[in-house]
């Protein structure tokens, strides 16, 4: 089972704490190059306008109403004492105001991002589905649903698919960003019915899903298709960026660079590297979002399952990422815990955000395939912090399930690190860690999974306080739910 019987004791060590200075909320949600979720911007994952950060975590596998990999979402309430099951809401297909109806494969949930998509100050959630339905007498390959924030959270009501046009795919590849510096939040996402071209629809959002206005971008050159993107702003103008990086066959295919401008993303990239999971942050404080990622060995992309992991990052410059002012980083670096192991998978899913408030971001590097002692595939997460100089090794830390203070017992095939996500909770300042196990096994059920939420502080994370809560804790479907595989705002490839 792993953390049932700590639980109390975790949540009990929560509420005993309090929280700091409130952060303001900003009309529009986060201002261009904040990506990294530093405790020096906005407010940006807030449900209930409360100015307390919240968490939305997906269980795209589980079985709803009798339907496999249905799936659904959970969103808890951030607090001065953290995160509580007791504000926790479980949100599918059957919650009523909610588009659609549990189906086979719809994966609710599996990729998501929370941003103010309306310009009202409360965020909203874009959540991507797999179903197939009917749409005016046409078929809809895929949706893109948004859910509503409200001063009561996200409830459903009122919720809406984005609309698309007739025998269209529509939700592949999900980012938002503030494309075209605006202040508002923008989508891009596959919106077609080729494959190959993508839509970035520029907000203001209406309450009927439909954009300001919509922008067409063929990003395709040859017959791969789109692993994984982020977003940004690596030059420093005050507008996102977006990288795209390409597969085709397991062989990496490079990414594409398309700079943000006033009136919308360019049309001509530049080329990139090749990237796995991704983060964005800004780890040396110069004003310009630095672009962190996992390495693909050997430009493989099936022998990721056997590397040891390997994180790059290329630093912000006036032309965007910089591929000669980069950083390389694993576990045999200097002041990094643990050792470079094959098949670990160090850095296979990233988040940045300022843990302990200094105004750099840091970067969490999910290790979920990491033996503790010698339990195989346990998992565990690193923190590398930023600085003057960017990203190091210097006081790393490492937590797992095995670590003092943190809920739950470290367990073969856990995957603790399996998702992770940066963002204050508490509103003192400082970036906490939310993480996901999502093959955590839950009172003898498989794969149920679990989410854990660590507290920052001036000496980077701690395990004092920590809080892990289940799809048992929330009265929510268990069996191989794969709880906590994604979380708001992280989006890499998901782990096998």
């Amino acid at each position: 089972m792993g953390i049932r019987t700590m639980l109390t004791v975790a949540v009990c060590a929560a509420t005993a704490l309090t929280g700091g200075t409130a952060v303001a909320a900003a009309p529009g949600g986060a201002h261009a190059g904040t990506a990294g979720g530093t405790a020096t911007t906005t407010v940006r994952e807030d449900f209930n306008g409360d100015g307390y950060q919240d968490l939305a975590v997906a269980a795209p596998a589980a079985t709803v109403a009798g339907h496999s990999w249905a799936g659904y979402v959970t969103v808890s309430y951030g607090s001065a004492q953290g995160l509580t099951t007791a504000k926790t809401t479980v949100i599918d297909q059957n919650t009523p105001g909610v588009p659609g109806a549990p189906g086979d494969n719809h994966g609710f949930g599996y990729r998501m991002f929370a941003e103010d998509l309306d310009q009202d100050g409360l965020t909203d959630l874009a959540l991507v589905t797999h179903e197939r339905f009917l749409g005016e007498g046409y078929a809809i390959n895929g949706s893109v649903v948004l859910l509503w924030g409200s001063a009561g959270g996200i409830t459903g009501q009122g919720a809406v698919r984005i609309p698309t046009a007739p025998d269209h795919q529509i939700g592949d590849n999900l980012t938002a960003g503030d494309f075209d510096g605006d202040g508002t939040r923008d989508l891009m996402m596959l919106n077609g019915d080729d494959g190959e071209r993508r839509s970035v629809l520029y907000g203001p959002f209406t309450r009927a899903g439909k954009p300001a206005r919509e922008q067409g971008i063929l990003m395709f050159s040859t017959d791969n298709y789109m692993s994984n993107t982020a977003a940004g702003d690596f030059n420093g103008d005050g507008i996102d960026d977006l990288c795209t990086f390409f597969v085709y066959e397991n062989h990496a295919e490079g990414g594409k660079l398309w700079l943000g401008t006033p009136t919308g993303l360019s049309t001509k990239p530049t080329a990139l590297p090749s990237a796995g999971a991704t983060a964005v942050g800004d780890f040396d404080k110069d004003g310009k979002d630095d672009l962190a990622t996992q390495v693909i060995p050997n430009g493989i992309t099936e022998e990721l399952p056997a590397a040891p992991g390997t994180i790059k990052i290329y630093y912000g410059s006036a032309s965007g990422p910089s591929t000669t002012r980069t950083k390389t980083i694993t576990q045999d670096s200097a002041g990094v815990p643990g050792v470079s192991e094959r098949g670990d998978q160090f850095g296979a899913r990233l988040s940045a955000g300022d843990v302990n408030g200094d105004g750099y971001a840091d970067l969490a590097a999910g290790v979920p395939f990491e033996a503790i002692e010698t339990t195989k595939g346990a998992g565990a997460v690193v923190l590398l912090k930023g600085g003057s100089g960017g990203l190091s090794g210097t006081g790393s830390q490492s937590f797992h399930q095995d670590s003092a203070g943190v809920p739950g017992v470290a367990e073969a095939g856990d995957h603790f690190g399996g998702s992770v996500r940066l963002l204050d909770i508490n509103k003192d300042g400082r970036a906490d860690l939310a993480a996901g196990a999502p093959d955590e096994n839950l009172d003898a059920v498989a794969d149920g999974g679990a989410a854990w939420s660590l507290r920052g502080a001036s000496s980077g994370l701690t395990a004092t306080g920590s809080f892990a809560f289940n799809p048992v804790d929330l009265g929510a479907p268990v069996l191989k739910a794969r709880f906590g595989l994604d979380l708001s705002n992280d989006n890499g490839p998901n782990i096998g």
